[in-house]
C-alpha cells in the first residue's frame, strides 16, 4: 500500500495523483508540485489515502511544498497576467487574420510557459503568431486547439435546467453519450431538446441511463400482447416508465374493447432482454403455455410486430 493525494489545477479538471512525501495533507489545501508542464500550483481534492501500488501510475512525483502566502500572491498575480495575455493574443490573431477563436490563456506557476486554448474549424498555421507572441512575452508559447465540449467546459455557462453546467462544475472527464440513451428515456429526439450548450448530446443523459434500463426491462413494449391479472388478453397501448404502469387495450365482451391500466407486476408477457441489476426480478414471466397463447392472439389479430418488438427479438436472437 502507498499513500497518495489527488490534486486539481483547474475547476472540474482532471485529478492527478502525487506522493505527499510524509506530509499530512487534507482536502482544501494548496500545494506546489512538479508536472510535465513545470512547477504548478494545485488544489487538493483528495487528502491522504492509501491505495494498492498497482492502482497508482508509477512513478509518483512528490509534493514540493505546501503553498505559502507568497505562493498565493504569485498565483493571484498570474491570474491578472492571464487576462492581459488573453487580450494581447486576441489582437495578434486579428492582426494575422487567422480563422480561430481564442478561449482561454493560462500561465504556468513558474511563468515558464504561456498556454493559449482556441477552437477552429480546421487546421491553422499559427507559426507566425507564435513567433509574434514569443517576442512579446519572452517565454515559451503553446497554442492548443480544443473541441466544442472542451470550450464549454473551460468557459462554463448555465444549462437548460438552470444550473451551472455539469462539465464546468464537477465532471472531470467527458463520458460517452449516445442517442440510444435518449430513446431509452423516451425523450423527444429534437436536437434542441437533448443537446447541451456545446451543441452535443447532454452529459446528464448518462445520469439516469442505468435506472431507465432497469425500469424498461420490467415493462412490455408498446404493441406487445399481454395477459392481465383479471384473466384478460390485450395489446399494450402505452407505458409509464417511472410509475411502472401499463395501459392495455383489452377485449371485454367479444367485440367491445377498452383501455385499462395495470401495474407492470400484474401482467404476464415475454420479458425484454435483461438490462442492469434487478431487471427481471419484479415481473411475472409468461410460461411457455402463456407465450403460445399470446402468439396465437397476435396471429389472430393479424397485426405485424412493432418495430421495437422486432428490434428486441433481433438483439435477443
Amino acid at each position: 500500500m502507498i499513500t497518495i493525494i489527488g490534486v486539481r489545477f483547474r475547476t472540474a479538471g482532471k485529478i492527478y495523483y502525487f506522493d505527499p512525501a510524509g506530509r499530512r495533507i487534507k482536502t482544501g489545501d494548496h500545494v506546489i508540485v512538479e508536472t510535465a508542464r513545470g512547477i504548478e500550483y494545485g488544489y487538493v481534492v483528495l487528502g491522504n489515502r492509501e491505495v494498492e501500488e498497482s492502482k497508482a501510475v508509477q512513478p509518483l512525483k512528490p509534493v514540493i511544498r505546501m503553498a505559502t502566502p507568497e505562493d498565493e500572491a504569485v498565483e493571484a498575480k498570474n491570474k491578472e497576467k492571464e487576462k492581459a495575455a488573453f487580450k494581447i493574443c486576441q489582437e495578434k490573431i486579428k492582426k494575422h487574420n487567422l480563422e480561430m477563436k481564442l478561449i482561454d490563456a493560462e500561465y504556468t506557476f513558474d511563468n515558464n510557459k504561456v498556454l493559449f486554448y482556441f477552437t477552429a474549424d480546421g487546421r491553422i498555421d499559427f507559426r507566425e503568431l507564435v513567433k509574434d507572441l514569443a517576442s512579446v512575452f519572452k517565454t515559451r508559447i503553446e497554442l492548443r486547439q480544443v473541441g466544442v465540449r472542451d470550450e464549454t467546459k473551460i468557459m462554463g455557462g448555465i444549462g437548460i435546467c438552470g444550473r451551472t453546467l455539469c462539465c464546468h462544475s464537477y465532471l472531470s472527464e467527458f463520458i460517452p453519450v449516445s442517442i440510444k440513451m435518449a430513446k431509452e428515456q423516451n425523450l423527444s429526439l429534437n436536437p434542441s431538446k437533448i443537446s447541451g450548450v456545446c451543441g452535443r448530446l447532454m452529459c446528464c443523459l448518462k445520469n439516469e441511463e442505468e435506472t431507465y434500463e432497469v425500469l424498461n426491462s420490467r415493462l412490455p413494449g408498446v404493441g406487445d400482447y399481454v395477459l392481465t391479472s383479471d384473466g384478460l388478453k390485450g395489446e399494450v397501448h402505452s407505458v409509464n416508465v417511472l410509475r411502472q404502469m401499463v395501459k392495455v387495450v383489452v377485449v371485454v365482451n367479444k367485440d367491445d374493447k377498452e383501455i385499462r391500466e395495470y401495474p407492470a407486476d400484474q401482467l404476464k408477457f415475454k420479458p425484454r432482454r435483461k438490462k442492469g441489476k434487478g431487471g427481471r426480478s419484479q415481473i411475472q414471466e409468461a410460461s411457455e403455455e402463456d407465450l403460445k397463447e399470446l402468439e396465437e392472439l397476435e396471429k389472430k389479430e393479424g397485426k405485424p410486430k412493432s418495430r421495437e418488438r422486432r428490434r428486441r427479438e433481433k438483439n435477443n436472437g
